[in-house]
């Protein structure tokens, strides 16, 4: 683990996870281009992708990457073994509990590596983090709307 991610962790940006869903199995695959394009400009590195399909029964499969490339239009062969060894059996059964039957999911796991700089003074200096988190979106946006239309 020490040769992908360097010998000092001190240096480590915030390690974000994503669990997205894909209602119906339909992955378009819109969003990898621009998701390579993180990765090429140094704003995340990728520590694990996964994906999983869940049936109409319940049952889960992890899918591998070659198994989402068949059709000739959705070329994900960049992501083949992006792999750290943080997605744990787990992980992916908390994953498939969030996710609807008849669906897939991508599971992402991925270093900040924009607020690395920021963090690795943080540390440095003695701070340590303690709590963090992430705003739905849909929320904000239904937040910001009322509070529009209350002025």
């Amino acid at each position: 683990m020490s040769e992908q991610f360097g010998e000092n962790f001190d240096d480590m940006g915030p390690i974000d996870y994503v669990v997205v869903e894909f209602p119906g199995n339909r992955m378009t695959g819109e969003g990898f281009p621009l998701l390579v394009d993180l990765v090429d400009r140094g704003i995340i590195r990728i520590l694990d992708l996964m994906f999983i399909r869940k049936d109409e029964d319940g049952s889960v499969t992890a899918l591998e990457i070659a198994d989402l490339t068949g059709d000739g239009e959705l070329d994900l062969t960049v992501f083949d073994g992006v792999q750290s060894g943080l997605l744990g059996e787990d992980d992916l059964k908390e994953a498939a509990a969030a996710v609807e039957p008849g669906s897939s999911a991508g599971l992402l796991i991925y270093e900040n590596l924009w607020a690395a700089p920021f963090a690795s003074a943080l540390r440095r200096g003695g701070a340590q983090l303690v709590a963090s988190g992430r705003l739905n979106v849909q929320a904000v946006l239904a937040s910001l709307e009322a509070a529009e239309a209350a002025s």
